[in-house]
């Protein structure tokens, strides 16, 4: 069957369109910052058996993970009706960490089931021991209410049993009403637009061209995968400083290779899973292996089903990158991921020396903080790593995230809160040919008591820096107390502070590309 690529190329920008709309719509219309002002949110479209067939330039660890949240529910949910809203959190069966609360909503083309729209969003809350549910525990439970997939909507009427049972088991469950609200009707509006095209196109037009979409974008990975070598097998490894409840270093590893046409990813000498909440699930690995893969291929490539089709992830169950119940997961989705993407990218440099840039900052940053009244969730930007044509960008989100930074504005009008510092962290970035980018310095101070979670990485490993550019500089954090004592803290800790005194963060620079000086970020390619 012979496709019009130019028609195919209309059917990848209407189907990526609707998806960026359904964004702009969820953006516009939820209420907590986080969503609102930082962006913290995905969409994507699938077909009747949950492969993905479109999504939004959105956040890379919410969409590659996204496929099989949509699987679950088709294999838990027993009929899946018109009108329909599935809603789950649970990392175990297709969600990322608790916070990302996923809705689904089937798409019936007459009576059959066709597509299914969804979409992701961090809640600033979502329950458990600290505000902000990202504690350092040990136990999923202690993480917030996991949500298994279970309907949120039957046949277009609201479940109210499993609504209160939510807004029961967080804080400021208005606020998270809210945004449940915007999640929701995000999805009425990615059915109506999927309808529309449908009845503009005809069921068998739509059909043949998003199948066109998928083998085209599975061809284009295809010819990536012909660029390296059948033989070699290349492998990396980096560490997580600790898992937030011992100091050991956790280790992330990969040997990646290719036989034929597939191209394998074997993280099973990874470290086994810890008991702080470093852990991630095999999902959340999927996710950060199929963005690299992802930004390998040509610019408008598709992003669909066809980038899986020849990729194979192999791990260890009960590994770092493959948790098993009853781990607690909330840094694996967010920091563990980010290591992920830098073992990956450090295995691949030695297939594509002139493409891959050294190591970005390696975290997010997470802080959460907040009371009885209130919680607040975000993430920091940090520098990003230098490449061979370019140097790094400073002060930006990057890999797994693709959040906006949190305006000072949105959150001085929220929230108790004076921001007292937020620049450039200035020479932060490593040396090289090419200069790794620099991080954020940020100062919080606190207008009322609060319970505060600071989760983050590269304070004890710096980002690596590559073909002998310098590693970017580490992180680091201090408390500053009402008499200016000032106590400098551990990349993962919760601590109570008192009205007055001050939250002080410098995020890590990216690794600097070509030089004379050796790589001190990671450990050295094998």
């Amino acid at each position: 069957m012979v496709l019009d690529p130019i028609r195919l190329e209309i059917f990848n920008q209407i189907l990526s369109s609707i998806a960026e709309e359904m964004g702009e719509l969820l953006g516009r219309t939820a209420f907590s910052p986080n969503i609102k002002e930082r962006k913290d949110y995905s969409c994507a479209i699938f077909n009747h058996r949950g492969e993905l067939i479109a999504q939004a330039a959105h956040i890379p660890v919410h969409l590659g993970s996204m496929p099989l949240s949509v699987k679950s529910a088709i294999k838990l949910i027993d009929s899946i009706n018109e009108g329909d809203i599935i809603i789950l959190n649970d990392p175990y069966n297709g969600g990322t960490h608790l916070p990302d609360v996923t809705v689904i909503r089937p798409v019936f083309i007459g009576d059959r089931l066709k597509f299914f729209v969804a979409n992701r969003a961090h809640h600033s809350d979502i329950g458990g021991i600290t505000p902000g549910s990202m504690p350092l525990a040990s136990e999923l439970i202690q993480e917030g209410i996991i949500i298994p997939p279970v309907k949120l909507y039957s046949r277009g009427e609201i479940n109210r049993d499993i609504l209160s049972l939510i807004l029961a088991n967080v804080r400021n469950p208005e606020e998270r009403r809210a945004d449940l609200n915007a999640q929701t009707g995000t999805l009425l509006y990615g059915e109506k637009r999927i309808k529309e095209i449908v009845e503009k196109y005809g069921e068998d037009e739509v059909d043949r061209y998003l199948s066109g979409l998928i083998n085209y974008t599975s061809k284009m990975v295809e010819n990536l995968i012909r660029k390296i070598p059948q033989g070699k097998r290349f492998y990396f490894e980096d560490f997580l400083d600790n898992d937030g409840i011992s100091d050991e270093p956790v280790k992330i590893s990969v040997k990646i290779y290719r036989k034929n046409n597939k191209l394998f990813f074997d993280f099973t000498e990874s470290d086994h899973q810890r008991r702080g909440s470093v852990n991630s699930v095999k999902a959340v690995t999927i996710s950060a292996v199929l963005y690299v893969i992802r930004s390998l291929l040509p610019q408008g490539t598709p992003t669909n089903e066809g980038l899986m089709k020849n990729i194979e992830v192999i791990t260890r169950e009960c590994s770092v990158v493959d948790a098993c119940p009853p781990s607690a997961v909330s840094a694996g989705n967010v920091e563990t991921s980010q290591r992920i993407v830098d073992v990956v990218l450090g295995a691949l440099y030695q297939a594509f020396p002139e493409t891959i840039p050294a190591a970005s900052q390696g975290t997010m940053n997470n802080i959460a903080f907040g009371n009885s009244s209130f919680t607040f969730y975000e993430t920091i930007g940090g520098g990003m790593g230098a490449s061979k044509e370019h140097d790094g960008e400073s002060a930006i989100h990057s890999h797994m995230t693709n959040t906006l930074n949190t305006p000072i504005e949105a959150m001085e009008l929220l929230y108790p809160v004076r921001i007292r510092k937020y620049q450039i962290r200035k020479n932060s970035g490593g040396k090289g040919l090419k200069k790794g980018a620099d991080g954020i310095i940020k100062e919080i101070e606190f207008l009322t008591d609060v319970e505060l979670t600071l989760i983050s990485e590269r304070r004890k490993f710096q980002p690596y820096g590559l073909a002998g550019g310098e590693g970017g500089k580490r992180g680091e954090q201090y408390i500053i107390y009402s008499n200016g004592k000032k106590e400098k803290l551990p990349g993962k800790f919760q601590k109570s502070l008192e009205k007055g005194e001050i939250l002080h963060i410098e995020t890590p620079g990216g690794g600097g590309w070509g030089g004379n000086s050796i790589s001190s970020g990671g450990p050295d390619l094998l």
